[in-house]
């Protein structure tokens, strides 16, 4: 039987996209829904780029929830890790877009953040054989605000300690998640003790840090192998192992911005399988890694939807080649 490589654990949704971009939320007369959740998103991105990925986490028994399930296996997702819960329904999210593309999250409508199926996930029922095979698990910190989910994301923590399975922490803060949103800085600073790699946004890296330098960041955390921090079209700047350098963004006419950070995530991911953490010490290599992670990001952005817009590994190779 066959194992991905990467698991992606945390939450699968529906982003419900304002089709009036530049309209405040009273204003928005209707909704087009997109399949998103940031861990479902880097999995489907994954294997667009050649690199085998499950997602793990727990949809609803509804029609939303059937038909993200189906979505992610049409993309060539496993979906063994996928648990469905009989009650609470599948997460959707509304999401406010400027002129230029970037994204405003714009609550729940009229649920509570923790009434969503997603935050249900069963430690117990976690499959120990998908961690068992696997090389890389990808995880969120949003599943952190929900004491069910924690629980299956410290047993997630320790099945990969246990296989050796190296941990990329994507912090994604959203603070309309949480039910308690200051309790994330301490709950996420456990997290950090137990990853080997973080991706943050230079306002994520303020906040918890006070400082974007990745360097830094690599030394305050003592243990990890790689930190990157992202500046959206500014592009980003990065410590894997002692290499430091930035990579600028590439010049793209951006449509929507959901899921750029995603495919970023993915693109670093699928460059750390494919060379190994070996070749860290060789600056210019490590330079390409971060700057193939940057097309995909880049590329993300050029069609509405997070997954919809992600590149295949064909595609970032000619965007690179022509740039």
């Amino acid at each position: 039987m066959n194992y991905p490589r990467v698991l992606c654990l945390g939450e699968v949704l529906f982003d419900l996209l304002a089709d009036q971009a530049g309209q405040p939320l009273e204003k928005v007369k209707s909704w087009t829904p997109y399949p998103g959740g940031a861990p479902a998103n880097v999995a489907c991105a994954l294997v667009k780029l050649g690199v085998s990925a499950g997602f793990v986490g727990c949809v609803g028994k509804d029609e939303p929830g059937e038909s993200l399930v189906q979505m992610l296996a049409e993309e060539g997702v496993d979906c063994r890790g996928i648990q469905r819960h009989e009650t609470a329904p599948t997460r959707q999210v509304y999401v406010l877009r400027s002129a230029e593309g970037d994204r405003e999250f714009a609550g729940f409508g009229d649920a509570a953040p923790d009434e969503f199926a997603d935050t249900y996930l069963n430690a117990k029922d976690l499959s120990v054989e998908l961690f068992e095979h696997a090389e890389f698990l990808v995880l969120g910190t949003l599943e952190m605000a929900y004491p069910h989910s924690r629980e299956a994301i410290n047993r997630a923590l320790e099945l990969a300690d246990l296989y050796d399975v190296k941990v990329l922490l994507d912090v994604n803060r959203r603070d309309m998640f949480w039910p308690h949103p200051e309790e994330s800085p301490a709950l996420i600073a456990e997290l950090l003790k137990r990853i080997d790699f973080l991706k943050v946004t230079v306002e994520e890296a303020e906040w918890l840090f006070n400082t974007t330098d990745p360097g830094a960041i690599t030394y305050r955390l003592d243990g990890v192998e790689g930190v990157l921090v992202t500046d959206g079209n500014k592009g980003c700047a990065y410590c894997l192992g002692e290499t430091e350098g930035t990579q600028a963004a590439f010049e793209v006419n951006a449509i929507d911005t959901t899921g750029a950070g995603d495919g970023f995530v993915a693109g670093i991911v699928q460059q750390i399988c494919q060379h190994g953490i070996s070749c860290f010490p060789d600056a210019e290599k490590v330079k390409l890694m971060v700057q193939f992670a940057t097309a995909v990001g880049a590329m993300t952005t050029l069609k509405p939807g997070a997954i919809a817009a992600q590149p295949t590994l064909a595609e970032v190779e000619a965007f690179l080649a022509s740039h």
